[in-house]
C-alpha cells in the first residue's frame, strides 16, 4: 500500500469533472481503542457513473495499517467495500487523537477493465487524466461495553421465593376470610335484632286487637 506525506495543510481535494465518478461513505474511520488487539474498520465506494471505476487507497501511516483491497476496480453502478485494519495500539494514544489520514484516488477506467489493468500512471495527474480525490479522517472512540448479563437465580433461591409468594398468598386469603365471616356475623345480627321488633309490633298489634275485642262485648 502505497503512503502519503501527512501534511498540516486542510486543502479538499476537488473534482473539476462534470460527472462525479464515486462517493463514499463514511469520511472518518473509526476505530475502538481496544489496547493490544486488531480493530477494523470499513467504508463504502458507490459508482455513480456508467464507467468502470479504478481506485487506489494510500495513508500517512502505511505501518500501522492493512487495507484490503488498497486498489480495485468498481463496476457501473456499483458499490465495493474496503476494510481497514489497524495493528494493536500499546498504549492509549493522548486525549485519544489521531493525525492518520487516508487518500483515496478514483479514476475512470476502460471498459471492461480489471484490477489487472491497473497501472500507477493512471493516477498521475500531470500526465492530464481527471483523478478525484478524497481525504479521510482516522479518530478513535472507545469499545462499546457487552450488555450487563441477566442474573439467573439459583433453585434455592427460586423455591426460597416462592415460599415468600405462596406464604403471603395464604396471609391474605386468611385475611380475607376474617373480614367475610366478620360481615356474615354483623350481617345476622341485624336480621336478628329486625326479627325482634318484628315480633314484638306484633305481639303489640295482637294484644291491641284483643283488648279492642273484649271491651265492645
Amino acid at each position: 500500500m502505497d503512503s502519503i506525506n501527512n501534511s498540516s495543510s486542510t486543502t479538499q481535494f476537488q473534482s473539476t469533472h462534470p460527472e462525479e465518478l464515486v462517493t463514499i461513505d463514511p469520511l472518518e474511520l473509526k476505530f475502538p481503542l481496544e489496547l493490544k488487539k486488531q480493530t477494523t474498520c470499513s467504508f463504502q465506494l458507490s459508482n455513480k457513473s456508467d464507467n468502470h471505476v479504478a481506485f487506489k487507497v494510500k495513508t500517512t501511516n502505511p505501518k500501522k495499517y492493512s487495507v484490503r483491497p488498497n486498489n480495485g476496480i468498481v463496476l457501473p453502478r456499483s458499490q465495493s467495500n474496503v476494510t481497514v485494519t489497524m495493528q494493536a495500539l500499546r498504549e492509549s494514544p493522548p486525549d485519544m487523537q489521531c493525525n492518520d489520514k487516508f487518500l483515496v484516488q478514483c479514476v475512470a477506467a476502460p471498459p471492461g477493465a480489471t484490477v489487472k489493468d491497473i497501472t500507477p500512471d493512471m493516477f498521475n495527474k500531470e500526465a492530464g487524466n481527471h483523478v478525484e480525490e478524497s481525504k479521510l479522517r482516522v479518530s478513535y472512540v472507545h469499545p462499546r461495553r457487552p450488555p450487563s448479563p441477566v442474573r439467573e437465580e439459583s433453585e434455592e433461591e427460586t423455591s426460597e421465593n416462592m415460599n415468600v409468594v405462596s406464604f403471603s398468598s395464604a396471609n391474605d386469603l386468611i385475611s380475607t376470610l376474617t373480614k367475610e365471616k366478620q360481615s356474615i356475623i354483623q350481617e345476622n345480627k341485624r336480621l336478628q335484632a329486625e326479627l325482634l321488633i318484628y315480633l314484638f309490633l306484633f305481639l303489640l298489634n295482637y294484644l291491641l286487637v284483643y283488648v279492642d275485642v273484649n271491651l265492645f262485648k
